[in-house]
This record gives structure tokens, sequence and C-alpha cells, in this order.
């Protein structure tokens, strides 16, 4: 019987110690936003698209408690983000120097 609580104690105690990924979220939402605004979805639309897929999968996995999921899907949501707004940024100027 002491096994078996020390077990269930082990087990629920690993989940306690998860910490949410809030700040990884906040940034990968913020970059996300960012992307948007300089119209990355028109100029950037592949790094963009992926952006939006790691931001869905992060989203998702936090509301399911996978936290570490989520961490992973947000930080690889705000790599795609700034490299989409980063190029849609570049295209736009050689676009107007090109006027």
């Amino acid at each position: 019987m002491i096994k078996i609580l020390s077990i269930i104690f082990i087990l629920v105690s690993c989940g306690l110690t998860t910490t949410r990924p809030k700040q990884e979220m906040s940034y990968a939402a913020a970059a996300f936003l960012a992307a948007k605004e300089a119209k990355a979805d028109v100029h950037s639309s592949d790094l963009f698209r992926k952006a939006e897929l790691y931001y869905l999968k992060a989203k998702s996995a936090y509301r399911r408690k996978y936290f570490n999921k989520a961490k992973a899907y947000a930080s690889l949501c705000k790599k795609f983000s700034e490299k989409a707004e980063f190029y849609s940024i570049k295209k736009q100027a050689q676009d107007e120097e090109d006027e």
C-alpha cells in the first residue's frame, strides 16, 4: 500500500513541477502579430504559414496542458514569424526601390 501511495505521489508531483510557458507563448503571439502587420502573409507566405501552423499547435498543446510541447512550438513559431517578418520587410523595401 505504501508503494502505491508513493508512486501516486511521485506522479502527481511531477505534474505540479511543470511550469506554464506563459512568456514563450506571449513572445510567439507578439512575433506572429508583428509578421501579420508586416504583411508577411502576402510577401513571405511560406514562412508565415509555418509560423501560423506552429502558433496553432502551441495554443492547442497549451490548452491540453502539454507544456513542453507548447514551449517548443512557441519557439518555432517565434523563429518562423521573425523570419517571415524580415523577408516581408525586405521584399517591400526592394519593391519600393525598384519603383
